[in-house]
């Protein structure tokens, strides 16, 4: 289904940021996503973030690859530039785009299914060129556009829309980031954008690739054998009165995290994730502190959330590659090309 347009009428009273922008100037379109969808509440916190960043529109290119998280590209500023790639191809896209113009904020919007499978590859080495852009992945678990099949990364015991137990290890982007020399880790929960929203804030200010995993509870499929909730008992105990395929809307899932202690939240399904956020004191500029944290608190079934790594000291990819200053975008054809007799004399050092 299209998404809808939003109406263009403004409040007189909306706050303008330093550009003369109201915040209405940051969203896109109208979400077809399912109601109560934490995808949905991600993009409340980017369009919050850039407009209190005071981001020109025109500096914004958002990319995406396939999913319901592909979606969300469609629903803030609409008057950025934007690319909608092929499955798990987002991060080349994003490379290529920010090397022909390294002046634009990259905003690449996945999901666990679109980076952990299919797409590994590419965001590994995206992490390694260290390539500047804010990646977002809307972590759920699962093949939301699909119907639900397990993702990559479904932690083992979590149960299909069928009640069957998934039994591989899930592949955990934060560890997986840390492991290959990620530059900036963070994750957060989307139900708080009072952390999500400085998380995306000091990923856009960093100098290389901002790696931010948020949970995002999937309302659809969070449904399992045992719960009196999931569809699958609701289909086996109603009387159908008409034959329809109908997602029934559900609360948007809030929660503030503690800034000590856990913090249980309940989904939709009735099962509990344990969120925990990084104490005083905690040091994101140690990677092996960072990890021994991350595994102790993992065995305890605790999800970490906050900044957990930062790393300003390595390149981005134009540092490391030494290109010109002025974006490759906007540099003079004779400099692109320098013509045959500059090529002849690059090959003679080759004789």
């Amino acid at each position: 289904m299209p998404s809808i347009a939003k109406p263009i009428a403004k409040h007189p009273s909306l706050q303008r940021n330093h550009l003369g922008l109201t915040i209405r100037d940051y969203e896109g379109a109208m979400s077809t996503l399912c109601a109560g969808c934490g995808h949905d509440s991600i993009t409340a916190a980017i369009v919050r973030t850039l407009w209190e960043l005071a981001t020109p529109p025109h500096m914004i290119a958002k990319l995406s690859g396939i999913g319901c998280s592909s979606k969300t590209p469609t629903y803030f500023v609409s008057g950025a530039h934007g690319f909608n790639s092929a499955h798990g191809r987002m991060p080349p896209i994003a490379t290529g785009a920010n090397a022909a113009n390294r002046e634009l904020v990259y905003i690449g919007i996945s999901g666990d299914g679109d980076s952990l499978s299919i797409g590994l590859g590419h965001m590994c080495h995206a992490i390694r060129r260290n390539v500047k852009m804010v990646y977002i992945i809307e972590n759920n678990g699962v093949y939301g556009l699909t119907k639900g099949q397990f993702s990559a990364s479904a932690d083992i015991g979590s149960k299909s829309k069928r009640g069957e137990p998934n039994r591989m290890e899930p592949i955990d982007p934060v560890m997986l980031g840390l492991s290959i020399g990620a530059t900036f880790v963070a994750r957060s929960f989307s139900g708080d954008k009072e952390q999500l929203i400085p998380i995306l804030k000091a990923a856009v200010a960093h100098r290389g690739f901002a790696l931010v995993d948020v949970i995002s509870p999937c309302v659809t499929f969070n449904d399992h054998t045992g719960s009196t909730k999931s569809y699958l008992h609701t289909r086996k105990h109603q009387l159908k009165a008409t034959e329809a395929d109908f997602v029934p809307p559900a609360s948007e899932i809030l929660a503030n995290i503690a800034q000590s202690g856990t913090t249980n939240v309940t989904m939709h399904d009735g099962s509990v994730v344990r969120f925990r956020a990084v104490p005083a004191g905690y040091d994101p500029a140690n990677r092996r502190a960072v990890l021994d944290y991350l595994h102790e608190h993992q065995g305890k079934g605790e999800v970490v959330t906050g900044l957990l790594f930062l790393d300003e000291s390595v390149g981005d990819l134009h540092e490391m590659n030494q290109t010109s200053e002025t974006p490759l975008s906007r540099l003079a054809y004779e400099k692109l090309c320098p013509g045959a007799s500059e090529l002849n004399r690059l090959q003679e050092e080759f004789r």
